[in-house]
């Protein structure tokens, strides 16, 4: 994993607080610097771009943001116009919707607009997505898999995501959809990688690809299978509760911290 990068990112766990002190949101607004910051929100996850679009505006608005542009790249093509790159170059940040992780990843990936957002974040730029939003964060995503479930071996289904955050994989939802068993199948196919499973109304704040820490109501877990010493995954008896011995896990609350580069959560220096 490298920390050669100058951005920021917020990714949340789903389900964030919309109506109350939508503490998470408000955060968002200021780390893109309020009033005189410049907010570009990307619908393409979502099959209801128009409502998903003025729900975001009319949110980040009332809690203070000063611009807001909403932009539903909805084909290849539009992703590929210099009209979107550009946006994101005039942006203080983006953020993502929920939605299809797949469909983000499907329209976006390889495009001129991920090409510019790559060339954002690693130059400054903050990035924020929610949901779906959040698992295309890393370069492998989980797409799909078994919830409030046993791990299972050859469950899971995984795809490219965006790259931004390296040698990690992000489930999202994740207390609250039981979804601890595809995480520890996700890890174990891919140990090199750290797990990293958020709750809903819960998010982690990114910096330098090298230390987060925790906001929101929930919690968030760290699966760490470097050291992973036994495990059954394979293609042989797919149907098998999946077994792993020797895998690490933390679990951090609001205010904790972790370092991406040594594997460990810390305290202030």
């Amino acid at each position: 994993m490298d920390n050669n990068c100058k951005g920021q990112l917020l990714i949340i766990g789903g389900a964030e607080d919309k109506v109350g002190e939508s503490a998470i949101l408000k955060e968002a607004v200021e780390i893109i610097g309020k009033e005189n910051g410049i907010l570009s929100v990307i619908t393409t996850a979502t099959n209801q771009p128009e409502s998903v679009g003025k729900e975001y505006d009319e949110l980040f608005k009332r809690l203070g943001a000063g611009e807001v542009n909403i932009l539903n790249i909805g084909s290849r093509d539009i992703a590929n116009e210099e009209g979107s790159r550009s946006a994101v170059k005039k942006s203080s940040g983006i953020f993502f919707t929920g939605g299809d992780q797949l469909r983000l990843t499907s329209i976006l990936g390889g495009t001129s607009f991920h090409k510019g957002l790559v060339d954002f974040y690693n130059s400054g730029g903050v990035i924020i997505g929610t949901s779906a939003g959040a698992s295309v964060m890393t370069g492998t995503m989980i797409v799909d898999g078994n919830s409030n479930d046993a791990a299972r071996k050859c469950t899971l289904k995984m795809a490219p995501g965006l790259g931004l955050l390296h040698e990690a994989i992000i489930d999202q939802h994740f207390a609250q959809r039981g979804r601890i068993g595809r995480l520890l199948c996700g890890v174990a196919e891919n140990p090199e990688m750290l797990g990293i499973g958020i709750d809903e109304d819960t998010a982690i704040v990114v910096k330098n690809r090298a230390r987060f820490h925790v906001i929101g109501s929930g919690a968030v877990y760290i699966i760490d299978g470097s050291n992973i010493s036994h495990t059954n995954v394979s293609q042989q008896n797919p149907e098998e509760v999946l077994s792993i011995f020797d895998i690490k896990m933390h679990v951090l609350k609001k205010g904790d911290k972790f370092d991406l580069l040594k594997r460990v959560p810390f305290e202030d220096d």
